[in-house]
């Protein structure tokens, strides 16, 4: 699947400034990034090398060339970053296939978002190939365009990704509500000019100007986007 975009003329959210939701993946949608850290772990108990716990927050979110970089160098294990990748890619395609279980709120907020029409993008750092797959649990309907981290030049925290779905909504950013779980993803969507909903999952992340913090899925509906943006 590639990326696609709506035709022109879609909808936008009516009645405020919102115009278009764009959604984080891994640990928003999806309650993925604990499989991520299984296969990290597995993978470099297999080199012969153990994760210490408190590294799971600092390769949570992000590229994925990050991640690895950052385990190769903390362990010194004897393996190429383009090598480690095909492995851990490969060890979470195994798990997704067996099940994705979403995150509390995330089916009812999908729902809500594509019954109402409003203009809805899936931004993830995770590469194409696990997005197709993981599409398969969420819907595909419910999006009108999915970026993938390996088809931007750049991607989280760099605002690359938030600023292409912007541009293939044909949305402006500053009126777009981002939903993220890491402080990779919140940065990315703050330097795009979004205003951020944070669902913190592995890691605390606190309140800011144009960032609001929920415990959970749960809590956020489309009165409650509509209400950020007028109050913004």
């Amino acid at each position: 699947m590639t990326t696609t975009v709506p035709a022109l003329g879609t909808r936008t959210a009516e009645g405020s400034g919102l115009q278009a939701v764009l959604l984080d993946m891994d640990g928003t949608l999806v309650d993925s990034e604990g499989f991520w850290w299984d296969v990290e772990v597995e993978v470099f108990a297999a080199l012969g090398h153990a994760l210490d716990d408190s590294w799971r927050h600092v390769v949570v979110g992000g590229p994925m060339t990050r991640s690895a970089g950052f385990l190769i160098e903390a362990t010194g294990a004897d393996i190429a970053l383009a090598d480690l990748t095909i492995l851990l890619n490969q060890g979470f395609e195994d798990r997704i296939d067996r099940a994705v279980p979403l995150m509390p709120g995330a089916a009812r907020l999908l729902a809500e978002l594509a019954a109402q029409r409003v203009p809805t993008a899936l931004v993830s750092a995770s590469h194409r190939r696990i997005i197709d797959r993981v599409l398969t649990s969420l819907g595909p309907q419910h999006f009108a365009l999915t970026v993938a981290g390996d088809e931007v030049p750049r991607t989280k925290p760099h605002p690359d990704p938030y600023l292409h779905a912007a541009v293939g909504l044909g949305v402006d950013p500053a009126r777009c509500a981002v939903i993220e779980d890491t402080a990779t993803g919140v940065a990315a969507a703050e330097a795009a000019g979004c205003h951020v909903v944070a669902v913190p999952s592995v890691a605390p992340i606190a309140p800011a100007a144009r960032r609001t913090v929920v415990n959970s899925l749960e809590e956020v509906n489309l009165a409650f986007l509509h209400g950020l943006m007028a109050t913004r």
